[in-house]
């Protein structure tokens, strides 16, 4: 079912890529500044592609806080080594953005900063950029709209550099799949969407991925785990099924973010996925 859409998102690796690059909002300069945390420096983000598909990997999604360098010779280095690695950039994760704000200076130079990392992924060949929706509470219907006409507008401005933009069920406006669901509807079909297993709320989860699957960008396949540490397989088997029977296509991320080795634990999350191709 997903052996030939396998992924994981550069956040899985979160300990092994170098220094994390966090974008913030500074209210006193009133723009975009960097808060950097170090990680240890296991292999690159060039060298990723091709340790990924030596793994089985087909398609990475990258966060945007691993990229060392925005410069062009270094996103044409990246771009050339998904090629020589023979797997795809599928999608380039901007962990940063609020378009429900209400403070109108701060959503234009957040679309100005987001409209940059859509350049920034023409560059380096991503097929997609992730979106975040917004910072403002789901029940705020006028932030809902707010978040729906600027990606509207990332979208148009994307489809001409040959980007998507695709948002996701990710931070506190999508947090209900109501007011996802009202996101997208009011985006008029020009933005997908990220589904994620671990951001759904534990009642919504089966209801979040039939209604996300049919309109996913990719999935992220992130578990829920027992005290004792263990995966919870049958609640990820169960949200594969969905998500495999509501798309055949989208390529299935591998999420793991806790401790212990990384890709011992990516392992662990693959092997379930891939016990449903028996």
């Amino acid at each position: 079912m997903f052996r030939n859409r396998l992924s994981i998102s550069s956040w899985s690796l979160h300990r092994c890529l170098g220094p994390l690059r966090w974008t913030v909002w500074d209210e006193s300069s009133r723009t975009q500044t960097v808060s950097v945390q170090e990680q240890p420096e296991l292999f690159t983000l060039v060298q990723l592609p091709s340790i990924a598909a030596a793994r089985g990997l087909s398609y990475l999604e990258l966060c945007h806080f691993h990229f060392p360098s925005r410069e062009e010779g270094y996103l044409a280095l990246l771009q050339q080594s998904f090629a020589d690695a023979g797997i795809v950039f599928h999608t380039l994760l901007v962990d940063y953005g609020d378009l429900s704000s209400p403070d109108a200076a701060r959503r234009e130079s957040d679309l100005a900063y987001l409209t940059g990392w859509i350049d920034t992924a023409a560059q380096a060949g991503a097929s997609a950029v992730r979106i975040v929706a917004g910072e403002q509470p789901a029940s705020d219907a006028g932030a809902i709209q707010r978040s729906a006409d600027g990606l509207s507008e990332l979208s148009r401005y994307g489809s001409a550099q040959g980007v998507r933009v695709v948002t996701e069920n990710f931070r506190e406006l999508t947090s209900t799949v109501a007011s996802w669901r009202t996101l997208l509807e009011r985006s008029f079909g020009e933005v997908s969407t990220i589904v994620d297993f671990g951001n759904l709320a534990k009642h919504e989860k089966q209801d979040g991925v039939k209604f996300g699957a049919p309109l996913a960008h990719s999935f992220h396949a992130k578990p829920e785990y027992a005290e004792n540490g263990t995966i919870r397989e049958e609640s990820l088997r169960e949200l594969l099924q969905l998500a495999g029977e509501g798309n055949g296509t989208a390529p299935v991320s591998v999420i793991f973010d806790r401790d212990g080795d990384m890709w011992e634990g990516i392992e662990r999350i693959k092997a379930i996925i891939l016990q449903l191709e028996q």
